[in-house]
């Protein structure tokens, strides 16, 4: 039933309530039974068994049934209905579910939820209706996902060996596998450890690198995008703090232990991609320098 996907049905709760309040609203419930009703149809309708995970922002930590979500992963439809409706109800992880050439499901404004199908499903669905939904079809086809400007280098063998190579002195490493507070994991690298952590990485990771930085708090940069952590600086996985959006003064931020600082801004200019296991890069990911 892959085809091409030109119908978008946006499906959305009819109660004022509930777009105002989502999941807090009395109502909710009600509404979040017709969506799953809804979403599943669609899916049943479109022969969907797998939808890929892409553009995975992660605003808070992953609750435990999506401790495994990355970029790339597959999951089956009950898990993909959850995840709309958590994106739904205001509660994250957001992303973007894909089977392609048959549906795409993306979360929208005020509790709703936008499916992309083709003529032929669409036309199966036609007679879909709710108490607590609303259901408006329309003709459109997903917004593109290209950006303008791709990082294009693979975190590959002579990638790792350069990291090795700079790691006879401080050498930090970032793992960003989601968009979001939480969707990034530090490492300090050496050249005993470098392998290890390459291992660690998952698919359809962005890595930057950043060599001998400097890590002594200043006021200068508390007005972007900075992480702060833990001293001492052992090799493997640190404790950290991700600022997005800075902070007004540097006691909000050096308390609880967390004495060092490193301005977002300096890992921009060595960066790769963790490819999948076949080598090949898939993903997507805007280049993080200065625009």
């Amino acid at each position: 039933m892959a085809g091409e996907v030109t119908k978008e049905l946006i499906i959305s709760p009819r109660s004022q309530s509930v777009r105002e309040e989502l999941a807090d609203a009395p109502a909710w419930s009600a509404y979040a039974a017709e969506l799953r009703q809804v979403l599943a149809a669609s899916v049943e309708r479109s022969g969907t068994e797998l939808l890929e995970v892409g553009d995975l922002l992660v605003s808070e930590p992953l609750p435990g049934e999506y401790l495994g979500l990355r970029n790339g992963v597959q999951v089956r439809p009950q898990q993909a209905i959850g995840l709309a409706e958590a994106m739904a109800a205001g509660h994250g992880p957001y992303c973007r579910l894909t089977a392609p050439g048959r549906l795409q499901i993306e979360s929208g404004w005020d509790g709703a939820v936008h499916v992309y199908t083709t003529r032929e499903v669409a036309a199966g669905l036609a007679g879909l209706q709710g108490g607590d939904v609303t259901l408006q079809w329309r003709d459109a086809a997903p917004e593109p996902t290209e950006i303008s400007d791709p990082v294009d280098a693979v975190a590959d063998e002579s990638f790792w060996a350069s990291v090795a190579e700079a790691s006879k002195g401080l050498t930090l490493v970032c793992e960003r596998w989601a968009h979001g507070a939480h969707g990034c994991r530090w490492f300090r690298v050496t050249r005993e450890n470098t392998a290890e952590v390459a291992r660690l990485l998952r698919p359809r990771s962005l890595v930057c690198v950043a060599a001998e930085p400097e890590l002594q708090p200043r006021a200068e940069l508390l007005e972007d995008d900075f992480t702060v952590f833990k001293a001492p600086l052992l090799p493997g996985e640190l404790v950290h703090r991700t600022c997005p959006g800075g902070a007004d003064t540097l006691a909000e931020v050096t308390g609880e232990g967390f004495s060092l600082m490193l301005a977002d801004s300096v890992m921009s200019d060595w960066c790769a991609v963790v490819p999948d296991p076949d080598g090949v890069n898939r993903a997507q990911w805007e280049s993080p320098g200065e625009p």
